[in-house]
């Protein structure tokens, strides 16, 4: 999920040494061989880079294709700290959604392949709980200040795991059907969310309906 690695690299003309050029090469490597069959010294061969080198950016070859991931997500919170008061809750969420996967054109085939591999590949699978949660944390914290309630509590929590679910739903969707847009899809998931939230409390809640 999101703008993890929008510049391209070239493979084995020079040493690469950014966090989003190295991701944009794993992800090459694991498309053509398989995750499990690229190891960590073929992506720092190819990169041009040591080993060594290769750790200071990521810890694990679990970590490569999500890219400079927590630069992305510093940029989705500063966008939900912009964003005018007036703007409703759930809008502002969808608009942070929607810009945080947005790609340029060139780069979306890439991105689809990438989130192909982390909704599918079971150690990339286990590992994304950890990013999601990261990514669940912008969400509540900008819920919670919203709501005047502590960051903590069940409100600001549930509502950053029903946007994590909205936005995997679009994904899985995406993923698919090659002939859908990822943006219409987060729209149209989040536009769900607008309705169930601004919809009136019509049915009784259990336990409060009169017996005879």
């Amino acid at each position: 999920m999101g703008n993890v690695d929008r510049p391209a690299a070239s493979i084995g003309r020079q040493p690469l040494t950014t966090r989003a050029a190295l991701s944009h090469i794993a992800l090459e490597l694991f498309i053509e061989r398989g995750f499990e069959q690229t190891t960590v010294d073929d992506v720092a061969r190819t990169a041009g880079i040591g080993r060594r080198t290769l750790f200071r950016y990521f810890p694990s070859k679990n970590d490569l294709p999500w890219g400079d991931f927590d630069a992305e997500l510093g940029r989705m919170r500063a966008f939900l700290a912009a964003t005018e008061e007036t703007v409703s809750l759930v809008d502002a969420l969808t608009r942070a959604v929607v810009e945080f996967n947005r790609f340029p054109p060139e780069e979306i085939p890439f991105h689809h392949e990438r989130m192909n591999l982390l909704l599918n590949v079971p150690a990339l699978v286990a590992h994304s709980t950890l990013r999601y949660s990261e990514w669940r944390r912008v969400v509540s914290d900008f819920a919670a200040l919203r709501l005047g309630t502590a960051p903590d509590a069940i409100e600001p929590n549930a509502i950053g795991w029903v946007c994590l679910g909205a936005s995997l739903a679009a994904y899985e969707q995406w993923l698919k059907d090659d002939n859908s847009d990822l943006i219409e899809l987060l729209e149209s998931s989040f536009l769900l969310l607008r309705r169930v939230f601004s919809a009136p409390q019509s049915a009784p809640v259990l336990g409060d309906t009169e017996h005879d």
